[in-house]
């Protein structure tokens, strides 16, 4: 016999998110609507974009911010995605990843910043970060599914989820690592918060706000197979599909796939926490 009576953590959990669908349920369908029609909307542009020339731009990309050895690879990776008849599904995720980065670099950076100049909304923050990245990644399917339905809307929050604790802790330490000397000399010149932050801070601090934004990409690549599981489409869908019908070959043709994109974008935005220019 239990000494203690069973805490209701998931008829607390059922009965939260009864009242958020009735509260704001239809906050929750216009925000749908509106992910919905710009993710599709990217996805049907870069579909449109003839590969040949998509090829030329990621390779030029790679070229000018990384090397030709990286330009070489990517021009080969992408034509191997391409001959496999993979380019299709690989632009629905490189839509998908590219919408669930800009979410997470629009709400991650701020938040970063706030957490770095207020030691109260830093230690509000940590706690939630801390939760955020130790959930398992699938326990994120559940609510998105439940007010979000299926398909890449759902898909693109649990992503936002997932992926955006990096680009929040690493703002917050970037900003904090800006020598206290460059700061004092800031406020010798009489220089506002704004120009503090806009003319100093961050970019002294966008090495590390890069590493972040990186590793937020790495994690919604991640993130593709699992999301296949509530509707979307792209590589992971490929990969998903092969295992129900264990297709081995189909299924290392899909993650080859991701694993070129990984590369790729992995490389460029290194890069650009490097480039000084």
């Amino acid at each position: 016999m239990d000494l203690l009576p069973r805490i209701p953590i998931n008829r607390w959990t059922d009965i939260g998110i009864e009242y958020l669908q009735i509260k704001w349920g239809g906050g929750f369908d216009s925000l749908s609507e509106f992910l919905k029609g710009f993710i599709i909307s990217l996805q049907d542009l870069l579909i449109f974009i003839p590969p040949a020339l998509m090829i030329l731009i990621l390779a030029l990309l790679a070229w000018r911010f990384i090397n030709k050895k990286a330009a070489l690879f990517g021009i080969i990776g992408l034509y191997l995605i391409y001959n496999v008849g993979l380019w299709g599904a690989t632009m629905q995720t490189l839509a998908m990843v590219i919408s669930s980065v800009v979410l997470c670099i629009i709400l991650g950076i701020p938040l970063g910043i706030l957490a770095a100049k207020s030691d109260t909304a830093h230690q509000i923050i940590t706690p939630i970060l801390d939760f955020m990245q130790t959930l398992p990644a699938f326990v994120y399917l559940l609510p998105a599914v439940t007010f979000f339905g299926l398909g890449v809307v759902p898909a693109a929050i649990a992503t936002l989820i997932f992926a955006m604790p990096p680009v929040i802790r690493l703002t917050d330490l970037g900003i904090k690592q800006v020598p206290e000397e460059l700061v004092e000399l800031g406020h010798s010149f009489g220089s506002t918060f704004h120009q503090m932050l806009f003319k100093i801070e961050l970019p002294l601090a966008r090495p590390t706000i890069m590493a972040g934004i990186n590793q937020c990409i790495m994690l919604s690549l991640s993130m593709v197979v699992i999301s296949a599981m509530i509707g979307a489409k792209g590589l992971g869908g490929e990969v998903w599909r092969a295992i129900q019908r264990m297709e081995i070959g189909n299924g290392f043709e899909a993650g080859l796939a991701i694993v070129v994109i990984a590369i790729l974008l992995d490389r460029i935005t290194q890069s650009f926490g490097k480039n000084e220019d």
